[in-house]
């Protein structure tokens, strides 16, 4: 029997003011496929460079965006097997490669999870695309070890908090990187990091905030560096890489269009002033290189429960969720996402009990 369910649609990536609300029909599910009921949204900067097209990944033509979600299992098709998370009214986190902005979807049984006990829905939506992006960029590519030094930028962002948490678990020393006093608070308070540790993000003496930062942990260099902004930043975060170390990209915000549309004359500007790297200066150095970006784990859904279960063995606390949106406002809250001003993660949520 079809389900019906509202979505979030944009006819053509370009805008966010293509962004559309619409009502339709969803099929039941096909073989290897659970229906969830969803309940919570967990947004992303994806999601906005998917409506601007700036995302190698966008889809051609209309879709709906949204990498994840949570909610309740209400329909299971066939050749589904019993694991938790794969019946009729479980609670499940959901990985989905678009079509998260929706009130319901189908899903292959395989992207699913259950949701750890004593969390919300909210808290769940906001955890897979975050947390598995700083496990794998600092487990699996950073190779972090007790004692690593590692700079993190966008510290106070949904991955950058999840990062924090991985380290803490690896007994690795963090430096946080940070857009404003306002956010360097919220990490103190937060996380207890010395204030020695937190640096704000610009300015001509931030090469030497770096330094003042190595020094209070008695280090002359960073052995990782995970960034997803890119810019300005970039040239001296990766000059403080330490021999063996590793610089962990996996996006580029600083490349975010201020506007609703992608702003093509500063677009190319920046990326033709954008950093270069010599890799015969990296041999001499003895440091590494290394871009991600996670939409490689739907399309290896082989490897997506193996993944899970590596992030569940750090036993991570429930993400921080700073912002909550109805579902009608996802408009609102990308825009707010987009600005920058976000702590935490940001989540649309159907059931106001989320």
């Amino acid at each position: 029997m079809e389900t019906s369910r509202t979505v979030w649609r944009i006819d053509r990536a370009g805008s966010l003011d293509r962004l559309r609300r619409a009502d339709e029909r969803l099929p039941p599910p096909a073989p290897g496929e659970v229906q969830v009921a969803v309940r919570a949204v967990g947004l992303n900067f994806a999601d906005v460079f998917a409506c601007l097209g700036l995302y190698s990944a966008t889809p051609k033509g209309p879709f709906v965006p949204g990498l994840e979600a949570a909610g309740v299992v209400t329909a299971v098709g066939p050749a589904v097997d019993g694991r938790p998370g794969h019946a009729v009214g479980d609670r499940v986190v959901v990985l989905t490669r678009f079509g998260g902005y929706a009130t319901a979807l189908n899903v292959d049984s395989r992207y699913l999870a259950p949701v750890p006990e004593g969390w919300s829905f909210a808290q769940a939506a906001a955890w897979p695309v975050q947390a598995l992006t700083a496990w794998y960029g600092l487990v699996e590519l950073g190779a972090v070890g007790a004692g690593d030094v590692v700079l993190v930028q966008s510290a106070a962002g949904g991955v950058g908090l999840q990062a924090l948490a991985v380290l803490a678990r690896l007994g690795a020393h963090p430096v946080a990187i940070v857009g404003s006093a306002a956010k360097v608070r919220f990490l103190q308070e937060r996380t207890g990091l010395p204030e020695a540790c937190l640096v704000i993000r610009g300015g001509r003496d931030f090469p030497g905030r770096l330094d003042a930062a190595l020094a209070a942990l008695g280090r002359d260099g960073f052995d990782v560096v995970f960034d997803a902004v890119m810019g300005p930043g970039f040239k001296p975060s990766f000059a403080r890489l330490a021999p063996e170390g590793r610089y962990v990209l996996y996006g580029a915000a600083d490349f975010m269009p201020t506007g609703t549309s992608r702003g093509w004359p500063r677009l190319a500007w920046q990326w033709l002033t954008r950093p270069r790297l010599d890799p015969l200066a990296m041999i001499s150095s003895n440091r590494a290189f290394f871009g991600f970006n996670l939409i490689w784990l739907w399309e290896s859904v082989e490897r997506v429960p193996a993944t899970y279960a590596g992030l569940a063995a750090l036993a991570l606390p429930p993400p921080h969720v700073g912002q909550i949106h109805r579902f009608e406002d996802a408009r609102r809250a990308l825009d707010e996402l987009k600005a920058g001003h976000t702590l935490g993660k940001s989540v649309l949520v159907i059931d106001a009990t989320s």
